[in-house]
């Protein structure tokens, strides 16, 4: 099957979009599909305000029709609701052809970090966009149902998965901290709700795996945490191997690869109960989810992380790639 994935979140952006669609597509061409890829590489591109790796593409529309034309996909997925997307909801609704969508960030709580606009009207707008494709994709039971109390209808599984081979227990003395540990991993900035990471008691070391916009605000007001920047690759899972426990702050994110790579690695995971931890994190099994953050960090670290590293063995990224494939529809039926 030709395949052709077009997202507004690419390399060299460090993300779970960006690392999810990138092992999606390895995936689906091992499997011997074949799969192209439309992404901000391929245009001429602005840096988003306030998020400068963010990278937004100037008038895709000529390019967009001009690569499905010579593609002739036989399936065409949309994973975000930026430039690219929306100049290919556009050919494929103008040319009466069928195709996907995903649910990965909740963009209208982001927004609202940020502006004051309110929930329903951004809603309306997302509504709108992935309204009409065939399925949407969401990652967990609880943005299923959240969407869908949301007016959403066409709504679609699409587990996530987490490399077991890079992300594994690994020598906790790589970190050379006070212990315990606990660290953060992903995106610095305001959405991610790292104040509530530092504000928490802690007897012992914090760490910040990442960078972002509020990273110089952070760093100045907490100088005693450790930002050790972006890591990648073996770097990248020593780091997460090391800590004792894994805080994820967030209130918004949809799901939260990090949380499997931590339990991947043998680390559990400290989160609010919340969207995406309370699909991911077993409370009490493989980490601890309070309204209370550091009474969850520190409950944590009782977890065995036998129990953390089996159920990341669970879902890895075959299992997930078979699961988009079967979300996929003709792009071209009737």
């Amino acid at each position: 099957m030709k395949i052709l994935i077009a997202t507004d979140a690419w390399l060299p952006q460090t993300n779970g979009v960006v690392n999810t669609l990138r092992h999606t597509s390895e995936a689906l061409r091992r499997s011997g599909h074949e799969v192209s890829l439309l992404t901000p590489q391929q245009f001429r591109t602005v840096a988003c305000p306030s998020y400068p790796e963010v990278r937004l593409s100037l008038l895709p529309g000529a390019t967009v029709s001009n690569h499905i034309g010579t593609f002739t996909p036989d399936a065409i997925h949309i994973a975000t609701e930026g430039p690219i997307g929306f100049a290919v909801r556009r050919y494929c609704t103008a040319n009466n052809l069928n195709f996907t969508t995903s649910y990965h960030t909740q963009f209208p709580e982001y927004l609202r970090s940020r502006l004051p606009v309110p929930l329903a009207f951004s809603y309306a707008i997302l509504r709108r966009f992935h309204g009409r494709a065939t399925h949407c994709m969401v990652s967990t039971p609880t943005m299923q149902s959240k969407l869908e109390q949301r007016g959403f209808g066409n709504i679609v599984r699409w587990q996530r998965g987490v490399d077991t081979d890079l992300f594994k227990p690994r020598d906790k003395h790589f970190l050379d901290l006070p212990r315990p540990i606990a660290v953060y991993v992903g995106r610095v900035s305001v959405e991610k709700n790292l104040d509530a990471f530092m504000d928490m008691p802690w007897e012992g070391s914090k760490v910040v795996v990442g960078d972002g916009p509020d990273r110089q605000r952070l760093q100045a007001a907490h100088p005693q945490v450790m930002f050790a920047g972006y890591r990648f690759g073996e770097d990248l899972a020593a780091h997460l191997a090391a800590a004792d426990v894994m805080v994820f702050p967030s209130l918004t994110d949809t799901f939260g690869l990090v949380n499997l790579e931590a339990m991947a690695c043998g680390v559990p995971v400290a989160a609010f109960p919340v969207a995406g931890p309370i699909d991911v994190v077993d409370d009490g099994v493989t980490g601890a989810l309070d309204w209370d953050l550091g009474a969850a960090a520190r409950r944590a670290l009782h977890i065995d992380p036998a129990a953390c590293r089996d159920r990341a063995l669970r879902s890895d990224w075959n299992a997930s790639t078979r699961q988009f494939e079967s979300n996929l529809v003709d792009c071209r039926a009737a």
